[in-house]
């Protein structure tokens, strides 16, 4: 006879509890196109997941899914990072990140 031993329960799957995850955040919501700045890829494209702030130490960031064309790789910014898409032409003025911008209503 082989002795039983007492299976261990895998805790790296539940998600902590410090964590607030919001799938709308600034006027977006989950699968909506945004920008990220400073990732050096060229035509990225990167659709928004959530926003995420840790309640303990208070850090933020925003989930991204996306990057080159093809790829679906789930990453995460500093919110300063994240803008609303913008048409190539037509570019006017200063533009803010979502994390200023007034946060538009959600129809």
């Amino acid at each position: 006879m082989s002795a039983r031993r007492k299976r261990l329960q895998d805790t790296s799957a539940q998600p902590s509890t410090n964590l607030e995850r919001q799938t709308t955040w600034a006027g977006v919501r989950k699968g909506d196109a945004v920008e990220v700045t400073g990732t050096r890829l060229r035509s990225a494209k990167w659709e928004f997941v959530a926003h995420v702030r840790n309640v303990v130490t208070g850090d933020e960031w925003i989930e991204v899914v996306g990057g080159r064309p093809g790829d679906s790789k789930l990453r995460s910014f500093d919110p300063e990072r994240v803008f609303s898409p913008t048409k190539k032409r037509g570019k006017s003025g200063s533009r803010f990140p979502l994390a200023d911008e007034p946060r538009l209503p959600l129809d």
